[in-house]
C-alpha cells in the first residue's frame, strides 16, 4: 500500500516504512543510539531526497529515544546529572549545526556534505570500536573474566569545573561533557543523528562511564538535541515530512522497547562489537555511493532554492 509524501513529493510503500522504523527502534533499544545513523542512508537509499532525509530523521529519533529512556529509567541506567550537561551542549552545536546546514543547502553543497560526513566519521569509529572490542573479548578470555579499564586518565581529566556525577562514579570537568554534547549537536544537525555512534565511544572511553548506564544516558541526551534539530530545521528549512515522520514513528515506539530488553541480555564488547560492524557496513555502501558514476553525469546534488 502506497503513501504520498509531501515534502518528499514521491510516494513509498506504507509496510516497508513501518518496518523501516521498527528495525532502527530496536537497534536504538539495544545500543543506546538514535540510529539516525542507519535510518537517514536507508531513507536516501530508498529515494527521499538527503535534506528531507536529515531533517524527517531527527524526529523520528526523538520518539525511539523517549521509548529507550522510560525503559532504562526503569532499570535505574539514566545519569539525569550527565544527560543535563551534555544537553546543554548538544543545544548549542545543534543550532550553530543547523545555521550550517542551511548556508550550504543555499549553495547546493549539503547533499555531498551529509555522504562525505558520513563516510568519514562512520568509518572511522566503527573501525575504532570494532578494534577495541575485539581487544577487549581476546583479554577477557585470556584473564579469565577480568577486563582493563576501558579509559585512560589523560590531561584532560585535569581541566577544572569539575563536577561529582555519583551514578556514573565519576568526578571530572563539567567541560568533557560539555564538548562531547556539542560536536554530538552539529552532528545531529548536519546528518540527522542522534549522535550516538559518537556519544556512546566518548562517554565509555574518555568520560569512563560505565557501559550499562552510558546508553540510558545517551538516550536521554539524544531526545532534547534532535527535538531541537527538528524545530529548527522545520522553521529554517522545511525539510520536516510530516507523514513520514509519523510512519516512521509508529515502528520506531515498539522497535525501541524490544530492543531494549534484548541488550540487556548481551555483554557490554559484544554490545560494541555488533554496533561497529553495523557502523562500517552502513560506511561501505555510502562510500560505494558517492564514487561511483551517477546516473546523470552532470548533477552531483540539488540545490535548496
Amino acid at each position: 500500500m502506497n503513501i504520498y509524501l509531501p515534502i518528499a513529493e514521491m510516494s513509498v510503500d506504507v509496510f516497508l516504512i513501518l518496518g523501516m522504523g521498527a528495525g532502527v527502534g530496536f537497534l536504538s533499544g539495544v545500543f543506546g543510539v538514535g540510529g539516525g545513523f542507519l535510518m537517514t542512508p536507508l531513507l536516501i537509499f530508498i529515494g527521499v531526497p538527503p535534506a528531507v532525509a536529515v531533517g524527517t530523521e531527527a524526529n523520528q529519533i526523538v520518539a525511539s529515544s523517549v521509548s529507550g529512556v522510560l525503559a532504562h529509567m526503569r532499570r535505574g541506567n539514566v545519569d539525569f546529572k550527565m544527560g543535563l550537561i551534555l544537553t546543554a551542549g548538544g543545544f548549542v552545536g545543534s543550532s550553530a549545526g543547523v545555521w550550517l546546514f542551511t548556508a550550504l543547502r543555499e549553495l547546493g553543497l549539503v547533499d555531498l556534505l551529509i555522504a562525505i560526513c558520513y563516510v568519514v566519521f562512520l568509518g572511522t569509529i566503527g573501525a575504532l570500536m570494532l578494534l577495541e572490542s575485539v581487544r577487549s573479548m581476546l583479554r577477557k578470555r585470556r584473564s579469565g573474566g577480568s577486563g582493563r579499564k576501558l579509559h585512560q586518565h589523560t590531561w584532560l581529566h585535569g581541566l577544572p569545573f569539575k563536577v561529582r556525577f555519583r551514578r556514573s562514579r565519576l568526578y571530572i570537568s563539567a567541560l568533557l561533557p560539555l564538548g562531547i554534547g556539542f560536536a554530538v549537536g552539529v552532528l545531529a544537525a548536519i546528518m540527522g543523528v542522534g549522535g550516538g555512534y559518537i556519544n556512546v565511544p566518548a562517554m565509555i572511553y574518555v568520560l569512563g562511564m560505565p557501559t550499562a548506564v552510558v546508553i540510558g544516558t545517551s538516550l536521554f541526551q539524544i531526545i532534547f538535541v534532535t527535538a531541537n534539530v527538528t524545530f529548527l530545521q522545520a522553521v529554517n528549512n522545511q525539510t520536516v515530512d510530516l507523514v513520514l515522520a509519523l510512519l516512521l514513528l509508529t515502528g520506531a515506539v515498539i522497535g525501541a522497547q524490544l530492543g531494549t530488553k534484548a541488550g540487556a541480555r548481551l555483554p557490554g564488547e559484544q554490545l560494541r562489537g555488533l554496533l561497529a560492524v553495523m557502523v562500517l557496513g552502513v560506511c561501505a555502501k555510502l562510500g560505494v555511493d558517492l564514487v561511483k558514476t551517477p546516473e546523470d553525469i552532470y548533477s552531483i546534488g540539488e540545490g535548496g532554492a
